[in-house]
């Protein structure tokens, strides 16, 4: 591509899609371990990150780590696609003509912006993730997502829609430092304008360096939103009217029976009353039920294994966003 030449959608959407899948597959162990750390019911029984991996590969063997991966691959095209379509979307918007290079404030709003854009794909998709997670037994996620339907309907699979929205303004964070760090590495490179010399300046400069400049660009923005990610796990990880009553997180008592139990029967009692009323009915009752029970702390666990994460898994998306645009570029790939 030349510089200036417009972008192709196509491209686009097809690098998201397989930079989100390639980032879902490397992060997604630090992801089990992040919400069992915000998930109340198994929280205590990890005293930190690794003790958390070591327990779930001894008790639930190395798949374990990758528990509830099915419904987020499964979405993953429509999800990232959506992503980066909707943010190069928002930022064209904002811009008088494609030559012109975007602010630091635009891009960032057009990140804040996409993320919201997904939520309509990420909130289902993560709220059978978690609810997958956050059961030792096998099940799959059409197992869990026909469940949830049955008792709730189409309203049940967007239970903690509002939280994964704050949480995902944080995409505009993401974005500020992706393009930050490009700028501060070579002034001349952007990636909203990018040349056919981009992706060698990429692999010379970007890869290398990103390890130590990402995180500093980032940790600010993460910091922000990850409260709002504790309470949506904690949302998503409940019913909406009764609180779990029988969640299978005893591991005795889940290998003590040879037959499988039916899923959601493990996982909610149908005989709750309103004395079991759940705290974590909406965003705002989970806030204030969780710093009133566990102080300000709570908000931020999971963040070790989340920042450890961060590296390989905005390694891997970027390099193979920018790989596969490359490739698709210099053969001249058609729009469809």
């Amino acid at each position: 591509m030349t510089e200036g030449q417009e972008l192709n959608p196509t491209i686009d959407f097809i690098a998201g899609t397989m930079g989100g899948a390639t980032s879902l597959v490397v992060g997604f162990p630090f992801d089990t371990v992040k919400v069992r750390f915000q998930n109340p019911e198994f929280a205590q029984r990890y005293s930190s990150t690794m003790n958390a991996f070591t327990t779930i590969v001894r008790e639930e063997k190395f798949v374990g780590l990758f528990k509830g991966i099915t419904s987020p691959l499964a979405a993953v095209a429509l999800m990232n696609g959506l992503v980066f379509a909707s943010y190069r979307f928002l930022l064209k918007i904002q811009l008088d003509n494609s030559n012109v290079v975007p602010t630091m404030s635009q891009i960032a709003l057009a990140g804040a912006g996409c993320g919201a854009i997904s939520s309509i794909i990420t909130t289902p998709t993560e709220l059978i993730k978690i609810r997958q997670q956050s059961l030792v037994t096998p099940t799959s996620a059409r197992q869990v997502a026909w469940d949830i339907f049955k008792r709730s309907g189409v309203r049940g699979l967007y239970r903690g829609g509002t939280s994964t929205i704050l949480r995902d303004s944080g995409y505009g964070a993401y974005f500020w430092a992706y393009e930050a760090t490009c700028r501060y590495l070579n002034p001349r490179a952007s990636s909203a304008v990018r040349s056919s010399e981009t992706w060698h300046w990429l692999v010379e400069h970007i890869l290398p360096r990103v390890i130590t400049s990402f995180p500093d660009h980032a940790l600010a923005g993460w910091i922000f939103t990850f409260p709002f990610d504790v309470v949506k796990t904690r949302m998503q990880g409940t019913e909406g009217s009764h609180i779990a009553q029988s969640l299978p997180i005893r591991l005795s008592n889940a290998s003590s029976s040879s037959a499988p139990q039916p899923v959601l029967s493990q996982m909610y009692s149908t005989k709750a009353t309103s004395s079991s009323m759940n705290p974590f009915r909406t965003t705002w009752s989970t806030i204030m039920n969780s710093y009133h029970s566990e102080g300000i702390r709570v908000f931020f666990r999971g963040l070790s294994p989340t920042l450890i994460r961060a590296i390989p898994v905005n390694m891997a998306t970027f390099a193979t966003f920018e790989a596969v645009v490359h490739a698709l570029s210099t053969n001249s790939y058609p729009v469809l």
